[in-house]
């Protein structure tokens, strides 16, 4: 594994503790990356290391993961929770602008984010991830996201949590997911992960973010969904590996309508977890971003 400083914990007003991995100068500007499921702050490891030495990184587990706090109740796991959080975080570290940087969940998290407090996030950067409004709509309308998205409805039974509090989430990932991503991983990071997979109240934690989620996977196609949130006022740029088969490209349609101030990556060759597959292009695509007026 690539060599970073060990996370601290950080308690928060809102009575949560993350823990946090920070790296870089405190007086430059800050960096907030939110990883996903089922990964870490590891997610961004290649990120951290390229941009520490100019930019204040900052790289928390979200609630629930690693060495977080984990509430018990599914309703802890809420959107807007998970928002406060970042927002929190950023108090607690003295930070007051920043840009956000997120993949798959965190992602989501950063959508959301950008939308409750725009004045606090001076750039925007996504992988991955899919604006929930315009997932929802896609789900509704597209009978192949709908199949690609068939674990959001596996992970929401509640059939999983025996195995779950006895076995951890590797057994569920597997029959889920196969062995894919895992197998592309370095032998270190992939100990990494399954070793923190064992832990059954992480293991259901994790899950709660897909129950507490208001997004719906439909049966069957319905009429789309009309109504976008207001526009972001801020700089924002989309990271896609376009061999993404849980999150298609498809996920990217409509995105103008709500970023008026948009870039999008295409990532040919590389999957859904971008920024360690595709890490150097990924550092490429967001050095240029950082590095606009």
């Amino acid at each position: 594994m690539i060599a970073l400083p060990d996370p601290r914990p950080v308690a928060m007003h809102s009575g949560v503790t993350l823990e946090v991995c920070e790296a870089g100068p405190e007086d430059a500007p800050a960096l907030i990356f939110l990883h996903g499921f089922p990964e870490s702050w590891r997610t961004w490891r290649h990120q951290i290391a390229h941009f520490a030495p100019r930019y204040r990184c900052i790289a928390p587990d979200q609630r629930g993961y690693g060495a977080s706090s984990k509430p018990a109740e599914v309703a802890d796991y809420a959107p807007e929770k998970l928002v406060e959080d970042v927002l929190a975080l950023a108090d607690a570290l003295g930070v007051g602008r920043f840009t956000l940087i997120g993949h798959d969940w965190g992602g989501v998290v950063a959508w959301l984010a950008a939308h409750t407090a725009p004045e606090r996030i001076a750039k925007l950067a996504i992988a991955n991830a899919p604006h929930p409004a315009l997932f929802q709509r896609l789900l509704r309308t597209s009978a192949e996201q709908r199949q690609a998205s068939a674990y959001i409805t596996a992970l929401r039974d509640p059939a999983i949590d025996d195995d779950l509090a006895a076995k951890g989430l590797t057994p569920t990932l597997l029959r889920l997911f196969g062995k894919g991503a895992l197998a592309a991983m370095e032998p270190e990071e992939r100990a990494h992960l399954l070793t923190r997979w064992q832990d059954g109240d992480a293991a259901r934690a994790m899950v709660n973010w897909y129950r507490a989620s208001p997004i719906v996977v439909p049966t069957g196609d319905q009429p789309a969904l009309a109504v976008l949130p207001a526009a972001l006022p801020m700089p924002v740029q989309v990271i896609w590996g376009m061999e993404d088969r849980d999150l298609l490209p498809a996920c990217l349609d409509g995105l103008e309508d709500i970023c008026p101030d948009l870039r999008i990556a295409r990532l040919p060759g590389v999957g859904h977890f971008s920024p360690w597959a595709g890490a150097g292009q990924v550092n490429e695509v967001l050095e240029g971003f950082l590095k606009e007026e």
